[in-house]
C-alpha cells in the first residue's frame, strides 16, 4: 500500500548503506529501507529486494532516532522508550539476541532495553553501542578480538567493554575485523585485526583488549570511522588522518602503500573535515564548506566522481550548483549523501537497487533519489512495508545458513560464505548472493 501525503513535507535526517542496502530515517520518525533484502536487511518481512525506498512500517510510531547499517543486517535506535532493534542476517551473534537466526523483521535486545544510548556502529559481523555516560556495549563476531572483550569467542548478546571502566568514549567505530574509539578526552584506540596495520599501533599484531594509539602530532581527536580494513580519524582541529590497508589507494595518500599509524592526509590539509564515512575499499570525506571528497576503489562508480577508475588521492564530487553535502554513508559498493536543500543522492553499484532509483544500474555520479527529497516527492506516496510489528517474522536457524553459489565464485577463489577469516579473496568483487543450502 502506499503511504498517504500527511499534508507535511517530510525530510531525510540520516542515511546509512550496508554491504548492498540503504536505510534512512525521516523525519516524524519514519524509518525506509530498500535495496537487497535476501536476508532480511529490509525489515519487511520478506527476503525481497526493493528499488525504492520503502517504509518499514513495523517501527511506525516508535520514536526512532537513529539507524545503522551493518554489511547485511540494520539496528534502529528508539528514545520512546530506550531501546534497540535489530534485524537482517544473524550471523555469529550480530543481531544481539543469544542467538544466531536471521529476523526479517525488527525485534528488540532485551539486554539493551533501558540504555539511553548516543551511537552505535556496526561493522561486517559485529556492533557497538555507546551509552550516554560513555561506557561500550559490544557483540557479534569476534574471531579477531574485534568486541574488546579479552578473547575470541563471539558473543551473542552485548557485554560491556571492561577496558573503558572509567574512560568515557566519544564514539566507536567498526570495521570488518577490526575496532576504533574516541574517547571523550580525544584519545584514539584501536583493537581486533591489525594485520594491515589498521589499528594504528606500528605493527601488524591482533589486539584483544582496546589499546592507546600514540599521540598524533600532540593533538586530539574528534571522531573515527573504519573502512574494511582502514581507519580514517579526524583532530579536534579538523585535520585528517588515515591508516590501515592501501591497496586500492583507500588511505588518499597518493600511493597505494599501508601505513602502520596515523598519516595525516596532505591533500585536504587546508580543509576542515566535518564528516568522514569508510566505504569496502574506497573513502568519504566532508568538508565544514559542503564539498565532499572521495578516493579509493572505484571499480561501479562507488567514489561518484564520473569515471570507474580508482584513485589514491581525493577527488571532489560534484553535485549540483549550491547544494552543500550535509551527510554522506559509504556502503560496500555505494554511497549516499543528504544536502542542505534536503536532497538524497546516491551512486555506486545498483545491482539489488540499493541506490534506491527503481533500477539496477550503477552510476559514478551523484543521482538524486526523488521521492525521499525535496526537489522531488518530499518523502510522500512511499511505498510502505505490511510486516506485522516485532512478529519475529520469518526467522531463520543456523542449520538453515547461506553459502555461494559454487558456479559463482570469482576466478581463482575459495566460496565465500560471508566469513571472511582475514582473506581478502573471501568476499568477491561481483555479487554474488547466498542461497539455502
Amino acid at each position: 500500500m502506499a503511504e498517504e501525503g500527511t499534508g507535511l513535507t517530510r525530510r531525510v535526517l540520516f542515511i546509512s548503506a550496508g554491504a548492498s542496502h540503504s536505510v534512512a530515517l525521516l523525519s516524524e520518525n519514519v524509518v525506509c529501507s530498500w535495496g537487497r533484502g535476501e536476508d532480511g536487511q529490509l525489515g519487511h518481512g520478506d527476503a525481497e529486494d526493493r528499488l525504492w525506498p520503502t517504509i518499514l512500517s513495523a517501527l511506525d510510531g516508535h520514536g526512532v532516532v537513529s539507524v545503522t547499517s551493518g554489511a547485511d543486517h540494520t539496528t534502529a535506535y528508539s528514545e520512546s522508550p530506550f531501546q534497540v532493534y535489530s534485524w537482517g542476517w544473524g550471523d555469529f551473534g550480530r543481531l544481539g539476541h543469544g542467538n544466531s537466526s536471521d529476523l526479517f523483521t525488527p525485534r528488540p535486545i532485551k539486554s539493551l532495553q533501558g540504555l539511553k544510548i548516543k551511537q552505535i556502529t556496526c561493522g561486517d559481523s559485529h556492533c557497538l553501542a555507546v551509552t550516554a555516560q560513555g561506557e561500550v556495549q559490544s557483540w557479534g563476531r569476534n574471531q579477531n578480538g574485534q568486541l574488546g572483550l579479552g578473547h575470541t569467542e563471539d558473543s551473542l548478546v552485548p557485554q560491556r567493554i571492561q577496558a573503558f571502566q572509567g574512560v568515557p568514549v566519544k564514539m566507536v567505530a567498526a570495521g570488518a575485523e577490526h575496532t576504533a574509539a574516541v574517547t571523550e578526552d580525544g584519545e584514539l584506540f584501536g583493537w581486533g585485526w591489525g594485520r594491515y596495520g589498521n589499528l594504528g599501533l606500528g605493527d601488524r599484531n591482533d589486539r584483544l583488549f582496546p589499546e592507546k594509539v600514540a599521540a598524533i602530532d600532540g593533538q586530539k581527536m574528534s571522531m573515527v570511522a573504519c573502512g574494511w580494513r582502514h581507519t580514517i580519524v579526524v583532530s579536534s582541529i579538523g585535520k585528517l588522518y588515515t591508516y590501515g590497508w592501501s591497496k586500492y589507494g583507500q588511505l588518499g595518500h597518493g600511493d597505494y602503500e599501508d601505513h602502520l599509524i596515523p598519516h595525516q592526509l596532505r591533500a585536504l590539509s587546508n580543509d576542515y573535515i566535518t564528516q568522514i564515512s569508510g566505504g569496502w575499499r574506497h573513502t568519504m570525506a566532508l568538508t565544514s564548506d559542503g564539498m565532499l571528497y572521495g578516493w579509493g576503489w572505484n571499480k561501479f562508480g562507488q567514489l561518484g566522481v564520473g569515471d570507474n577508475a580508482d584513485h589514491c588521492s581525493p577527488k571532489q564530487v560534484i553535485f549540483p550548483p549550491e547544494q552543500k553535502v550535509i551527510r554522506v554513508s559509504c556502503g560496500w559498493r555505494h554511497t549516499l549523501a543528504i544536502t542542505d536543500k534536503g536532497n538524497v543522492f546516491s551512486w555506486g553499484r545498483g545491482t539489488s537497487g540499493q541506490l534506491g532509483h527503481g533500477d539496477s544500474i550503477d552510476r559514478n555520479v551523484p543521482k538524486v533519489i526523488e521521492v525521499l527529497s525535496v526537489d522531488g516527492l518530499s518523502c510522500q506516496n512511499i511505498e510502505s512495508s505490511s510486516a506485522e510489528p516485532f512478529s519475529g517474522k520469518v526467522a531463520v536457524l543456523p542449520s538453515d545458513r547461506y553459502a555461494v553459489v559454487p558456479d559463482e565464485t570469482a576466478q581463482g577463489q575459495p566460496p565465500a560464505t560471508g566469513r571472511s577469516g582475514g582473506n581478502d579473496a573471501s568476499v568477491p568483487d561481483n555479487d554474488v548472493k547466498r542461497v539455502r543450502i
